[in-house]
């Protein structure tokens, strides 16, 4: 096809049992001025087989066959091969509404915009939950406020966005937004290998802080599959503290770089970032997929805490606007209190690997992919929502 309106990367990797799902999803769109741009990265199964049998069906689905190398190197491969006007990204293992595209073009048309994004659905396998976004139905930041209301959150939450700590990185995420091919010239995807999660963050932070005009639609057109027991936020990182450290630096440059101001603020949200991860480093120290014996993970809990970084991000940080449960486990940390802490973990663990129960669990969606139970690897970013996006109503830690 010459000149797609709009061009979808997908990076792939062992997602054959998926792949149908999520490619009959982007070519049954209603807007059908776009190219698919596969990048099968290096898979052992019969992805590559699958991609080819869907391009002898529809021209406008392009296979990029290279070497394993990551989601990172994948995307940023599949970004060089665009053609279209404006960019999107989709993970293989997920699927969109019919008119997503259509919704998110016709928004980017007529506001001219830089970035359209929309809500989400996250799919646990027996049931569906959307994901809730205290906002308007359709708004639109220029200007100035695009740095103020999206960049500057993505460095770090400040006063009341503190509130939901499980969902710190709900903004950065890369799959259910629109991009202007322009703004994304020389910006490429951070290797996890460097910082460990939150590329998609990094990547948005890059993004927004050039960008002079972004839309929000409140609608859950992106279907986010969470039936993962291998996902990213599951799997033990025995070194994830320290690349996290490398993240805090690779955000505080893309945001100086592009603009963004160094004051007593920007600082103030990226220290709030580092104490908020304190929960997320504190879930991978307790995994069921970590080696070590309670004691081994008492001792490297123990040494998180005492972090000259985390430690001084903890006192900082106020707690404040949290619900109860969350000031109580953050003012646990700041104080080092390990076995608490590794209490609460414990907990929030069990919860977030736990199913909804009684009404919770009628709340689905038509689309819940309830057939499916198990998964190979997740390419994409689960940073974002470390807890099922109901946890903090259904249950008190």
């Amino acid at each position: 096809m010459r000149n797609p309106k709009i061009s979808i990367v997908v990076p792939i990797y062992n997602m054959e049992r998926y792949l149908p799902r999520c490619l009959d999803s982007l070519l049954s769109q209603t807007h059908g001025e776009l190219e698919v741009i596969a990048v099968n990265d290096g898979s052992t199964d019969g992805s590559l087989t699958l991609l080819a049998e869907y391009a002898g069906r529809d021209p406008r689905l392009t296979i990029i066959d290279v070497p394993n190398g990551g989601v990172a190197c994948a995307r940023t491969t599949g970004l060089r091969r665009c053609t279209g006007d404006y960019i999107g990204f989709v993970d293989p293992d997920d699927w969109i509404h019919r008119r997503m595209y259509a919704e998110l073009l016709d928004a980017a048309q007529r506001e001219d915009a830089d970035i359209v994004m929309c809500a989400y659905v996250s799919e646990f396998g027996g049931f569906a939950r959307p994901k809730r976004f205290d906002m308007p139905d359709y708004v639109v930041y220029r200007g100035d406020e695009v740095r103020l209301r999206i960049a500057d959150r993505l460095l770090g939450p400040l006063g009341g966005e503190v509130s939901k700590p499980e969902h710190l990185d709900a903004w950065g995420t890369v799959w259910n937004k629109l991009y202007r091919a322009e703004l994304l010239d020389g910006i490429a995807f951070t290797d996890l290998a460097l910082i460990g999660s939150n590329e998609d963050t990094l990547f948005n932070l890059s993004v927004c802080t050039r960008a002079r005009s972004f839309v929000f639609l409140n609608r859950p057109y992106y279907h986010y599959w969470r039936a993962n027991e291998q996902s990213i936020t599951t799997r033990y990182k025995s070194d994830l503290a320290r690349r996290f450290l490398n993240l805090y630096g690779c955000l505080e440059s893309a945001y100086l770089d592009n603009g963004g101001s160094e004051d007593e603020q920007s600082r103030q949200r990226l220290s709030n970032r580092i104490a908020m991860n304190v929960l997320g480093l504190g879930l991978n120290i307790v995994s069921d997929s970590n080696p070590s014996s309670m004691r081994g993970k008492l001792r490297e809990l123990r040494q998180l805490l005492r972090h000259e970084t985390y430690s001084k991000a903890l006192l900082r940080f106020r707690s404040g606007p949290c619900q109860p449960h969350w000031r109580l486990f953050y003012r646990m940390a700041g104080m080092r209190l390990t076995l608490p802490v590794f209490v609460m973990l414990i907990a929030m663990e069990a919860v977030r690997t736990k199913k909804p129960i009684g009404r919770n669990n009628r709340e689905t969606t038509p689309n819940s992919a309830g057939r499916y139970d198990h998964e190979s690897r997740r390419a994409g970013d689960d940073a974002h929502e470390l807890l099922p996006s109901n946890a903090g109503e259904r249950h008190s830690i």
